[in-house]
């Protein structure tokens, strides 16, 4: 698995011009193939004269699921450098759709592949991007007494606390990068006097 991957911070549109066509870029973080095909039919829904809804996505931390589509446009020229771009970027888990209003000039195969990877490129550029990190999830189960000062020195040294779950006991969910759980285990009996228990559990991505 890939130990981090770098996906879109929000969704939102960027456009530019090229000899008289408009291309407007709109980007989503999806998680699925079907959030992916809803977002497209939104953008659809949204430009309903447009010429071309060009399209690309791809899915999964390490990028398993690439797709994209011309949408009229000669093969090869829109959807496909929509897609190099993404991958160049190394982007995940976003999808990309760029919309064409034709401005009566033929741009030529070369200028087409052009406009449509330098779009989402620009896109990505504008609305930014966040880096998301292979982590180890834990729990830390530790009395009332000493509940509080463990979650803060937690949050101070910068460890991702992920939920604070209060009962007969508190137990705090801890995202580590898998390389620091023994130094973790150490720092924990160190700071509670060995009275914490602690629990490793499955693998997640969350930011850095």
């Amino acid at each position: 698995m890939q130990e981090q991957y770098r996906t879109l911070a929000h969704e939102g549109v960027h456009e530019i011009e090229i000899n008289k066509s408009r291309f407007l870029c709109a980007l989503a973080p999806v998680a699925t193939e079907s959030e992916a095909q809803d977002f497209l039919a939104r953008v659809r829904k949204e430009h309903p004269t447009a010429r071309h809804h060009c399209w690309a996505y791809v899915l999964g931390a390490d990028g398993d699921v690439q797709k994209a589509s011309d949408d009229g446009e000669p093969g090869g020229t829109a959807g496909v450098p929509m897609l190099q771009m993404l991958l160049r970027r190394e982007m995940r888990y976003v999808v990309a759709v760029v919309t064409r209003y034709f401005g009566g000039v033929k741009l030529g195969a070369g200028g087409l592949i052009r406009a449509y990877g330098g779009v989402v490129g620009e896109a990505l550029d504008v609305l930014g991007t966040v880096t998301r990190q292979r982590f180890r999830l834990v729990t830390v189960t530790v009395d009332h007494q000493r509940a509080g000062r463990v979650e803060n020195d937690l949050r101070t040294t910068g460890r991702a606390v992920r939920e604070v779950t209060y009962g007969a006991q508190v137990h705090i969910e801890v995202g580590l990068p898998e390389a620091d759980l023994d130094a973790f285990r150490a720092w924990l009996a160190d700071a509670t006097a060995g009275t914490a228990e602690l629990e490793v559990g499955g693998e997640a991505y969350g930011e850095l």
